[in-house]
């Protein structure tokens, strides 16, 4: 059986009992053998790194299928951005049994209030922001963010406790307007130049690779992304005002 099945298997031993693990136990009854089996039972384990990835791949499914269903379609440029990402972080035999995962997901209704508020109860903020950022992503994939899509990635957001300038930050990322480099930011354009170099060394200490470094690679990964998001967005302000 693959290492990620197994990280799922740790993951529902948390999720057991609650809407993750009914969804998934619904999606992954055919997946298990005899050797995982024992994961997905009641029984309290240490919270040990594969766990966390095993919370984190688990819930992470269930909040990008809601997405993907947001606008009544499911596009093959959406589960290409979900393969690159799976495969990027866990590995080719991770992503295959994900996609298998994820199409069986799919099909289920996603009570996304009480999903998130099952996250909150064992997903550090670090975590849940970069499921905001990913599901922003997959959202984009296809030409575009609607407004179904982020109505309801900002409802998630908000049902997991992230606060209203990082949402906002996070969707000026993919969602281009007049005033993106300073949403990125979490700034008003009327601000002077001294707030505009205080915000950006705020916001890339905030995003800087090493702040996440303990979760693994893939979390570091995320955030040198955001952290060049950052970095563009200073540019560009700089540009505007010819600030040096």
């Amino acid at each position: 059986m693959a290492k990620f099945a197994k990280w799922i298997g740790l993951g529902l031993g948390w999720a057991a009992g609650g809407w993750i693990g009914g969804i998934l136990g619904l999606a992954l009854g055919s997946m298990f053998d005899e050797s995982t089996g024992h994961a997905t039972g009641t029984t309290r384990r240490p919270y040990t790194t594969a766990t966390r990835r095993g919370d984190y791949a688990a819930s992470l499914l269930v909040l990008v299928a809601a997405v993907m269903k947001a606008d009544g379609r499911v596009m093959k440029s959406e589960l290409d951005y979900v393969k690159n990402y799976f495969h990027t972080r866990f590995g080719q035999e991770a992503t295959n049994e994900a996609i298998g995962m994820l199409r069986d997901i799919l099909k289920q209704d996603i009570p996304v209030a009480e999903v998130t508020a099952q996250l909150n109860q064992r997903l550090d903020y670090s975590y849940r922001l970069e499921m905001i950022h990913f599901l922003f992503g997959i959202a984009a994939a296809d030409s575009g963010v609607t407004e179904s899509e982020k109505a309801l990635i900002r409802r998630i957001a908000r049902y997991m406790h992230i606060t209203d300038s990082d949402i906002d930050s996070i969707q000026a990322m993919f969602v281009s307007a007049s005033d993106s480099a300073y949403k990125i930011l979490e700034i008003d354009p009327g601000v002077s130049d001294e707030e505009v170099k205080k915000a950006y060394r705020r916001m890339a200490m905030k995003y800087h690779p090493d702040k996440v470094g303990h979760l693994g690679d893939d979390f570091k990964n995320v955030a040198q992304e955001k952290f060049r998001k950052v970095q563009a967005a200073y540019e560009s302000i700089k540009k505007q005002r010819g600030m040096n």
